[in-house]
């Protein structure tokens, strides 16, 4: 059974991703969450800027896990990146194109007027590359390329999410995924083996 706290995060995530932080009012979320109006100032003092805060860490960790999930040790990166991309594919199919990055909505709406929700979104995206720069080594990328391509996959996949809404199309995820897939296959192929 979650918290009252949990509830309100939870539905701030899932609102803020579809709606906006802007489009997002204080009534939405409660009613959402089914909590008392009180009960958000009470766990959140700051209001819904320390609110968004919150649900953008919430939505960093959520998707992190979705992260380690594809990309867990020992896996084929270059497989896992096919596969991340064709889940990322089907899954803002199946909700008719509501859903996708969990912060990006809110992160490029509020990132030059809110620090404490910019702090957070980059916290997040910071987590995301880091699983991904740690997995890419693993597979034998020196450093500076695992982090670049950390960096290429996570632009193509944020990229493709935001077409694919403005045209109701899943078509652009699947090829920024088979691009992205084409890079990593290459930098593997031209690894140096880890020496375990």
């Amino acid at each position: 059974m979650s918290t009252t706290r949990e509830r309100i995060v939870s539905a701030s995530t899932e609102l803020f991703s579809r709606n906006g932080y802007a489009g997002t009012g204080i009534k939405a979320i409660l009613a959402a969450s089914d909590a008392p109006f009180g009960s958000l100032y009470h766990f959140f003092p700051g209001g819904k800027e320390a609110l968004g805060a919150a649900a953008i860490r919430a939505g960093g960790t959520t998707y992190l896990r979705l992260v380690e999930e594809f990309y867990g040790a020992g896996a084929d990166v270059v497989d896992a990146t096919r596969q991340f991309f064709e889940g990322a594919a089907a899954m803002i199919e199946a909700t008719d194109f509501a859903d996708a990055c969990p912060i990006a909505t809110v992160a490029l709406e509020v990132s030059s007027v809110s620090e404490p929700m910019r702090e957070a979104a980059a916290e997040a995206f910071e987590s995301w590359l880091a699983a991904l720069r740690l997995r890419l080594h693993e597979a034998g990328i020196e450093p500076e390329r695992a982090a670049e391509l950390a960096i290429e996959l996570f632009c193509a996949l944020e990229g493709a999410f935001l077409l694919s809404r403005a045209t109701r199309d899943n078509t652009p995820i699947l090829v920024a995924g088979r691009a992205v897939t084409r890079s990593v296959e290459a930098a593997v192929r031209s690894a140096v083996p880890l020496t375990r």
